[in-house]
């Protein structure tokens, strides 16, 4: 019974893995909003029934992966030291995240693929809005667990909420300038990552003005 449970299983992983590979593949070589869901189940020949068995709608499949990564990052904060400051646990965690991406990732589609995507997000309107829905949730979620780990009330004191604005708006720019530019490698997006958040901290936290001649 177990072995045809355990079979059974991993058949729907792979009929889950096929629809999503497809579909991303559908959305990034020809775009989001002209794929439709017939033209991802007739590249898995399964029925749309079968799609909408293992994702709501084509949004949904759009950031299923993003949503596993986002998923790994805060488990990961969870478990930094308790002795790291809040930008460095953050900091510490999404550049490991990005260390680790690799094989999180390939368990399900190639890392290349992924990158296609995180650029077709970035580049189509309306799942770009629905990225920054998506972003402000997980901002909120963050900072409750800075909060937490700083022993602090996330509602009454404003830090936690602040630190994680000025973190997420340099992962932000860091993404949209990686994006735009030729290196589309995993090893580029880490560096221009790692590049801004050292300066997050000279940035606000020292004067600008340039001194005069």
């Amino acid at each position: 019974m177990a072995a045809r449970l355990n079979l059974r299983e991993l058949k729907k992983q792979r009929t889950r893995t096929a629809l999503l590979r497809a579909a991303l593949e559908l959305f990034t070589t020809q775009g989001f909003d002209r794929t439709t869901v017939d033209e991802i189940v007739e590249a898995c020949e399964v029925s749309q029934r079968t799609f909408f068995r293992y994702f709501a709608n084509k949004e949904e499949a759009a950031f299923a992966v993003q949503d596993m990564v986002e998923s790994r990052f805060v488990a990961a904060l969870r478990e930094r030291p308790a002795e790291e400051s809040p930008f460095e646990a953050l900091r510490h965690t999404v550049l490991g995240t990005w260390d680790a991406l690799s094989r999180s990732v390939e368990e399900v589609i190639p890392v290349e693929l992924h990158m296609r995507t995180y650029q077709l997000i970035e580049s189509t309107p309306s799942l770009l809005a629905v990225h920054l829905r998506r972003s402000i949730e997980l901002e909120e979620e963050i900072a409750r667990v800075i909060a937490e780990r700083e022993g602090l009330d996330v509602d009454s004191d404003p830090r936690p909420r602040v630190a994680v604005a000025a973190f997420s708006g340099v992962m932000r720019l860091a993404g949209r300038l990686w994006g735009a530019g030729e290196d589309t490698s995993i090893d580029a997006i880490r560096a221009l990552t790692e590049t801004y958040l050292d300066h997050l901290t000279p940035s606000i936290g020292e004067r600008w003005r340039r001194a005069r001649a």
